[in-house]
């Protein structure tokens, strides 16, 4: 008998798969011990079915009487009359019971309708994957709703769990430089993340979903112990090896971005991803070549875009350009990284405040404080809270205004006297030292900062950053990278 198969009898009709009994297409209602006693009779009809037999079938593990047994089939009997004096199940003194008519399997044939329902969810499933992977703000909304319509008919299906999770987790990420960031998309992320583990711990996909997730709640270590788990149940994977290089940092980023490089070449993000510790390292021939590598296949004949477009890769090559003093070629890269910002990328507004204030940096070396500010404000349109162009802008006005500015209050100039900061924050107030004149205590307090830091990818900009300048004056900021070099080991 093939599994969901009907078995019928007189006006009756047992279906398998659901365990439900039918009369005349009018649901009969039985218990669920009832229901294994019938389930058995049908299968074995015609044979005698001993009392050991029916208790093992009904109540497996639990003690019962033959009284029980007794009951259950006398209200067995009763839901199957269909005549006075008639009955289906029949008694064998000191032998058992026997199931005395006939019984037919009724091959299911499901309807085109039927067919298209249990096709739906798998067809949602896969255009809310398709709407994830364009990184494009609209789509992964889109795809938000995908997934939740998917939930509602499989909720147990771990696959639309990671769905909902990816695409809540993205929905952070569209947030993650305001002022209020999503935090509810961020935690509606991590329970489907969760569940999917639950439902399926050998799903690879829900692990590295998780150690997604993780990483951007600050639980580095769990994050990298779960999307190594996804990479040990699915070594093949791409999306396993990419997760897993953003997760980590150093030789497992470059070696993991290189193996999801070997899976799915061309990849922008992965050639990214390697060319950020390059940076790390101060080997910025290699960091380069991995961002033209990337950029070459967004342009190629097999190119990745628009399916898995990429962002930042002309900022970062930009970045390179300007701390080699080529302002010409690190101008070009920054323009054609803003023109990505009409995409709907992901990180395309992130990025352009990025970009702006690179360029904003840029003008304030060659002098133009007015473009400088203008730049500055570009950032900050985009990212309000963006700590580098704040400052650059507050050194700008200082300069324009002598009389009347002084650096930008706000959280800076709060958090000075910290004992212990953030290498982010370091960051800013190295700034507004080097602008004050002080690259010395500059130096000092972003090498406290990397040597307090927990392992990772802190500081990784630093080779490169355009107002800090460290490569220019490798005396004074060698501590510094030096620990940035050697925690990208």
């Amino acid at each position: 008998m093939a599994p969901g198969d009907i078995l019928a009898f007189g006006p009756f009709q047992f279906d398998t798969r659901t365990k439900r009994l039918s009369r005349d297409s009018e649901p009969v209602v039985l218990s669920a011990r009832q229901i294994e006693l019938l389930h058995l009779f049908l299968l074995k009809a015609g044979q005698v079915l001993s009392k050991d037999t029916l208790i093992e079938a009904a109540w497996q593990d639990v003690a019962v009487t033959d009284n029980s047994v007794e009951q259950a089939i006398s209200g067995l009997r009763r839901a199957l009359t269909v005549a006075a004096g008639q009955r289906y199940i029949e008694t064998l003194a000191r032998r058992g019971y026997r199931f005395a008519a006939e019984v037919t399997r009724v091959e299911r044939r499901e309807t085109n309708e039927a067919l298209d329902a249990l096709l739906a969810p798998h067809r949602a499933w896969i255009e809310g994957r398709a709407a994830l992977e364009t990184l494009e703000h609209d789509q992964i909304v889109h795809a938000r709703a995908v997934f939740s319509g998917v939930l509602t008919h499989v909720p147990h299906q771990a696959s639309a769990h990671v769905g909902l999770a990816n695409a809540c987790a993205m929905q952070f990420e569209m947030t993650r430089s305001d002022p209020v960031p999503d935090a509810d998309a961020l935690a509606t992320a991590l329970h489907h993340a969760t569940e999917a583990c639950r439902l399926d711990p050998q799903y690879g996909e829900a692990w590295v979903t998780l150690g997604f997730v993780l990483e951007r709640t600050g639980n580095h270590a769990d994050a990298l112990a779960a999307s190594r788990r996804a990479v040990a149940l699915e070594a093949d994977n791409w999306r396993h090896r990419l997760r897993l290089s953003y997760a980590s940092w150093g030789e497992e980023r470059l070696r993991e971005a290189q193996r999801a490089l070997a899976l799915l070449p061309g990849f922008p993000l992965a050639h990214w991803l390697a060319a950020s510790v390059h940076v790390a390292r101060q080997a910025l021939p290699e960091a380069e070549r991995e961002l033209m590598a990337g950029l070459a296949a967004q342009r190629g004949p097999h190119a990745t875009a628009p399916r898995f477009s990429g962002v930042a890769l002309h900022w970062l090559l930009g970045l390179i350009h300007l701390a080699r003093g080529d302002e010409p070629r690190a101008l070009e890269e920054f323009d054609r990284e803003l023109s990505n910002e009409g995409s709907g990328h992901l990180y395309a507004r992130e990025c352009s405040a990025n970009t702006w204030y690179a360029i904003g940096a840029l003008k304030m070396r060659q002098g133009n404080l007015i473009a400088a500010g203008e730049a500055f404000e570009q950032a900050m349109a985009r990212v309000a809270m963006h700590p580098m162009a704040r400052v650059g802008l507050a050194a700008v006005n200082a300069l324009l205004h002598p009389a009347a500015a002084v650096l930008a209050a706000g959280p800076i100039d709060r958090e000075r006297n910290a004992v212990s900061v953030s290498v982010d924050f370091a960051f800013s107030r190295a700034a507004q030292l080097v602008l004050s004149g002080a690259p010395g205590e500059a130096s000092v307090l972003v090498h406290e900062a990397l040597a307090n830091a927990p392992p990772g990818s802190a500081g990784w900009l630093l080779p490169i950053e355009p107002i800090l300048r460290a490569l220019d004056d490798p005396g004074l900021w060698g501590p510094a990278l030096s620990r940035v070099r050697n925690r990208a080991a």
